[in-house]
């Protein structure tokens, strides 16, 4: 498969980084080197800017940054290009949800991060919430919880892991972001190579010129990838940038 790639855009967590949140000295030289051939390389993470930024910085990434799924897209500066806020009544019936079945949950907001086990704002509608998140051991209940949230119609229903669902506003995604992106960039999402792990990661996968999914990813986004590369914690990304762009 030859395609014109000029931009690669990664996922973090599964992806890019390891187990243990590390970012191999393979991926790191991989990395370098397709940017010094001129390619841009860009992190589009379910995470929040400020557990983003530090691993962003390290690797001298000097495009755009995608977080929480695409709800904010971030200039190379680093100053807010744009944010989508969920409707804060979407937030209260999740909350609802998520404490009638005792589920953990967190959330994403622009005045910080917040958790079950940490001060979870009393007033909803006096923040701005930018993703919502349940972690769910149990099948039935996820299963229940994730169709509930998808007859809604006003939300995006994804999951960064096989026991999580992320929840952000309808139509907001890593490709929608993606192809912000790509025109500031003047280039198509044929020109792109997303690569990920998770159903947070589908579309961009889906709708780019090459769709990678990572050899540890959850088996849909195998299906929908163009190719398979190898787990987080054998480089994959390395490897898929060395197959196509370098």
């Amino acid at each position: 498969m030859k395609k014109d790639i000029q931009l690669i855009a990664l996922d973090m967590d599964g992806t890019l980084l390891r187990n243990d949140h590390s970012v191999s000295e393979e991926n790191r030289l991989a990395i370098k080197t397709a940017q010094d051939q001129g390619k841009a390389v860009m992190v589009s993470t379910g995470r929040p800017l400020l557990y983003a930024e530090e691993i962003v910085d390290s690797l001298k990434l000097s495009t755009y940054l995608i977080t929480v799924n695409g709800g904010e897209i971030w200039h190379p500066d680093r100053t807010l290009i744009e944010r989508t806020i969920m409707d804060s009544s979407q937030v209260e019936f999740m909350l609802e949800m998520a404490l009638k079945y005792d589920t953990h949950y967190w959330s994403s907001t622009v005045e910080g991060v917040f958790n079950k086990n940490t001060t979870f704002p009393k007033n909803i509608h006096d923040y701005q919430w930018l993703k919502f998140g349940f972690d769910i051991k149990d099948d039935k209940v996820r299963k229940m919880i994730w169709n509930e949230l998808s007859k809604r119609g006003e939300l995006e229903v994804t999951n960064s892991s096989l026991t999580n669902i992320e929840v952000n506003a309808a139509g907001i995604n890593k490709a929608a972001a993606i192809r912000k992106v790509c025109e500031r960039l003047d280039i198509q999402m044929d020109q792109v190579m997303a690569v990920g792990d998770s159903l947070n990661d589908l579309a961009m996968i889906r709708e780019s010129g090459i769709g990678v999914a990572m050899g540890n990813a959850q088996d849909k986004v195998k299906q929908s990838a163009d190719w398979v590369t190898h787990s987080n914690e054998d480089h994959g990304v390395a490897e898929a940038i060395r197959r196509f762009v370098l």
